[in-house]
């Protein structure tokens, strides 16, 4: 994990027990720590000494350095590589996305090179059927999030994550979808306005975003929940249910692998790194920022509306849905942040996943390659895990393709609706 003043993998981990003295002192009489009692004189012509058991130390600390040294420079050295072969990547991605963004200039003069301001919410963010604003002060951290609530006191609290570029509003379909069974919240997370939005890259590290989501469910009065994660919400639920496993009841993950597995797949199908580019792009300071917002936000809006792997059937409004917080200025900063500490532990250990998961993956997936879906299987608990892939969708499954999602999420979380 990430370091920081938060460290979930540090929290989570058994604690020593209360300590059982008459067990200690055996164990001490039995290691030789206490001087055991001289055998009794016997007399001889020679002088004879009593000779005490040898006292058993620890390892010199220089030797353990010294014995570990090879494989600290070892690693040093590997993350040294990556990070070259990283930020080399981030040069190739910032040349291409910036003809990409020139084009866009050039093709539209009148938007010029800034991105428009919206100085108001489009109704689409106020519709009272999609639930209640609300903000819940973090107990941890004490920034402020901003979240939709509906259906309280209708069934165990549904958590929703969104991802990149998106927010709350992400989740319209499925908040009105089960808020008659549960109590459905869609948070927008860290660094996502108006949620508060610290700038340094160090507040959005995964174990920081981690102790966002624990105080969230706690501070919404309950000691579990159903996770619901999408691209880096998935992520991020992955993770929650591995350092905190008693505050997930069921989860369901869309389009989104675990950090581990993600990067164990990506360096044996370097073409997932291509299909990946854009988080190459983001290891860059301020450049990220100027590009996405060049002309009126060309690129996001491309990335929603493309006809292949876009959002269909997105309409103007819901479209400025997703732009109105993003126009606001230094508001992309706090999201392209997540991507920035990608790379600070490398590489990551495996982890066995258990908690009970439903799976919905896009076999035309723009982002993601379906070989991840098979990857994340062989990690997995057997019988935990119930995985599809939906045929004719891409990325953005709980937009493009909420009927069939929620007919599965549905028939996953039948039996907590007793």
């Amino acid at each position: 994990m990430h370091g920081s003043s938060i460290c979930p993998s540090r929290t989570s981990g058994s604690s020593a027990g209360p300590v059982d003295s008459d067990s200690t002192v055996q164990s001490q009489n039995k290691g030789g720590g206490l001087e055991a009692p001289a055998p009794p004189a016997q007399s001889s012509d020679h002088c004879s000494a009593v000779v005490p058991e040898p006292e058993r130390k620890d390892m010199p600390e220089l030797v353990v350095t010294t014995l570990l040294a090879p494989s600290r420079i070892s690693l040093k050295l590997l993350r040294a590589l990556v990070m070259s072969l990283v930020y080399l990547a981030a040069l190739v991605a910032a040349f291409v996305y910036s003809c990409i963004a020139l084009t866009n200039v050039l093709c539209h003069p009148r938007r010029g090179c800034c991105g428009r301001q919206r100085l108001s919410a489009p109704e689409c963010l106020r519709d009272p059927t999609l639930g209640e604003h609300c903000f819940l002060t973090l107990r941890s951290s004490g920034l402020r999030l901003h979240y939709i609530s509906a259906g309280r006191g209708n069934g165990p609290l549904m958590l929703f994550l969104h991802g990149f570029p998106e927010n709350w509003f992400s989740w319209r379909y499925q908040l009105r979808e089960f808020q008659s069974h549960f109590h459905v919240v869609a948070v927008d997370m860290r660094g996502y306005s108006p949620s508060d939005a610290p700038k340094e890259v160090d507040c959005y590290t995964v174990d920081l975003l981690l102790a966002d989501i624990k105080d969230i469910i706690l501070g919404l009065g309950y000691s579990k929940c159903v996770l619901v994660g999408h691209d880096w919400g998935a992520t991020l639920a992955w993770e929650f249910s591995i350092y905190f496993p008693s505050l997930v009841d069921r989860m369901v993950v869309v389009s989104g692998p675990p950090m581990s597995v993600f990067q164990e797949y990506s360096t044996h199908h370097i073409s997932q790194l291509f299909q990946s580019n854009y988080m190459f792009l983001f290891q860059l300071p301020r450049l990220p920022e100027r590009l996405l917002s060049l002309s009126d936000f060309q690129i996001l809006k491309d990335t929603f509306t493309n006809r292949k792997n876009g959002i269909p059937r997105l309409t103007p409004y819901e479209l400025e849905g997703f732009l109105y917080h993003f126009s606001q200025p230094g508001c992309l900063t706090g999201p392209i942040n997540y991507y920035r500490n990608l790379f600070r532990n490398f590489p990551l250990e495996p982890k066995e996943l258990s908690t009970p998961t439903l799976l919905l993956w896009g076999e035309k997936d723009n982002s993601f390659q379906q070989g991840l879906v098979e990857a994340i299987g062989s990690h997995f608990v057997p019988g935990r895990l119930e995985s599809h892939i939906l045929p004719g969708s891409g990325h953005w499954i709980p937009q493009s393709h909420p009927q069939e999602m929620h007919q599965y999420m549905w028939a996953f979380l039948q039996d907590l609706l007793g």
